[in-house]
This record gives structure tokens, sequence and C-alpha cells, in this order.
């Protein structure tokens, strides 16, 4: 008898000892897009990995990397361009997973006849910076064999802006065309100011990967913690891609308060993809074409194979049977 209420006494220690256990916290970058809503959605069930998520939310991702070089943050999700900028100026973080494909369309003003790129010789077009948006914008035009410039003399003038103040200048007429992410572009068609001109696929980048980006630090020196926070990342992509009414009740509600509409998280999202997986050879086209272009002012773009790491997102999937 006395055996057993040691036992019993022992045994409630430890599940005393468990439960007090502290979560590791990892703090994460992010942006307010449809298609970023399952990394938002991680800190919902960190839990289950003995993990807490303190999700920042930035106005554009190139806003992200000084807080990173700060030691603000320690994963983030990104555009890759944003990302390639980032490590081509020394800031030590490596590409661990794709997380959005897509996302991005180019919307002319409801009152003009803009129906092609071409369309946009003589215009003003809006753009945010070191966004994929910028890289898009930037192929298509030079597809169309049209120059550009933020300053007036070219086939198209950019103006660069931020993504929350885009929509506005289009219906107010400030800007012809924007390059936009979602579901602001859907936005700016369901409320009757934008017509979709295009989206841009068509160029060698092909649709942009968004990324999941992680400290060296991280990597490195908390291998165990940068482990589970990639099979959270797993688990809730696949949630999302399992269970689009939760992806988009949790998206209106939680990311935009209700801002968006139904009709406006479908259309976005008929435009973007939740992803796991990035490659290497995107990657590298992207950093390449951002010299071509100028976007980011990259005089050497870092090398794929230099950092990017897929190691943990192979063990996650693997782990969570996902091929």
């Amino acid at each position: 008898m006395k055996f057993s209420k040691l036992l019993l006494m022992a045994s409630t220690l430890l599940v005393t000892f468990g439960a007090q256990a502290a979560p590791d916290v990892v703090r994460l970058g992010n942006l307010k897009f449809a298609h970023y809503g399952a990394v938002s959605y991680m800190k919902e069930i960190a839990a289950k990995y003995n993990l807490t998520i303190e999700e920042r939310v930035f106005p554009k991702g190139l806003d992200i990397l000084p807080a990173t070089i700060a030691g603000e943050i320690d994963i983030a999700a990104s555009a890759l361009d944003a990302a390639v900028a980032g490590r081509a100026s020394g800031v030590p973080i490596y590409v661990v997973a794709g997380f959005a494909k897509g996302g991005a369309r180019i919307v002319g003003r409801s009152d003009l006849k803009i129906k092609s790129v071409a369309d946009l010789r003589g215009k003003k077009v809006g753009v945010a910076r070191g966004g994929a948006q910028e890289l898009l914008l930037a192929a298509e035009l030079s597809k169309n064999n049209l120059t550009w410039s933020d300053q007036p003399g070219k086939d198209v003038q950019i103006f660069f802006m931020p993504f929350a103040d885009l929509n506005q200048a289009l219906m107010q007429k400030n800007i012809d065309a924007m390059c936009q992410s979602e579901p602001q572009s859907s936005q700016a068609i369901n409320k009757g100011y934008g017509v979709e001109v295009l989206k841009p696929y068509d160029t060698p980048i092909g649709e942009p990967v968004r990324v999941l980006v992680m400290t060296e630090k991280m990597y490195n020196e908390k291998h165990d913690v940068a482990e589970r926070v990639l099979k959270l990342f797993v688990e809730a992509t696949k949630t999302f891609q399992e269970n689009p009414k939760l992806a988009e009740q949790y998206v209106r509600s939680q990311m935009f308060k209700n801002q968006i509409s139904s009709e406006d998280y479908q259309d976005a999202m008929s435009n973007a993809s939740f992803t796991y997986d990035i490659s290497l050879e995107h990657v590298q086209i992207t950093a390449d074409l951002m010299k071509k272009y100028g976007v980011g002012k990259i005089v050497n773009p870092p090398l794929a194979k230099d950092w990017v790491r897929l190691d943990l997102l192979d063990i996650a999937k693997k782990e969570l049977k996902i091929k």
C-alpha cells in the first residue's frame, strides 16, 4: 500500500513537472495577406509542439529585416524578393520552406481601357517596393519591351507605396494601375474601381513562391526548437489545405477582423494556394532576375545552395506523412 502511494506521488510530481515545463517562445514576423493565413494559424496550435508563437505583423516584407538584424524575430513569412535582398545585404537568414504560391495581379482602373501590359505605356503604376509584386511587374514590363522608372521620362512611371495605400490610390485615380497582392487586388475588382489586366505568371519567374525564413542563430543553435517549428508549420498548412472553411473563417475573422467578404477571400484564394515547398532553382532565378531588373539594388545575388535549408521541412513532411 505504501509503495502504491509513493508511486502515485512520484507520478503526480512527474506530471506536474511536465505541465510546468515552459514552452519555447518563437517570434514570428508576418504580413497581412490572405495567403499568409496558415503561417498566422501556427500560433493557434503551437502548444501541441510545446511552443508559443509571438506574431508581429509588419507593413511589408522589407520592414521585417531590421527587426531580424536586431534579434527581435526568429522566423518570418516573406516574399522571396525581400528575403533575397536581406540575405544579399548580410542578414543571417535561411530559407526553410515555401508557404504560398501566386497571390498577385496587375489591376487597372475600371474607367481606363487597359487590357494588356502593353497598354501600360504612358501610365502611372503603383507597387510596393521589395515584394514579389515589384519583380513580377518588372518582368512583365521587360517582356513587353517597356522601360520604367520612378521618375518621369520612361514608358511607365512607377509609384512605390505601401500595400495598404495602393487600392486607395487606384480608387482616387492617383495611379492608373497597380501590381497588388491578395486579397486587396480582388477587393478592388469586386468593388468596381479595378479590373484585372493580368495574373503575372508568364515570365521565367512563373508563380512566385513566398518563403518561410529562419535566422541562422535559431537553425544552428536551437535545432530542436527549429525542428518543432517546421513540424508546426507543416501541420498548420496541412490543416488549411484540408479544411478550406476553417482557413476562410480564420483569415477573415482573425487576420482581417471581418473587413473582407467571403467573395473577396474566395477570389483571392482562386489566385493563390498554400504550399510547403520551394526549389533551389526558383530561389536562384528570382535572385538573378532581381539583379537583372535592378530590384533591391543587388550587386552580387546570393547563391541558393548557400542559404536554402530544406532538411527540417523534409523531416516534418515525413513525420506527418506528406509526400
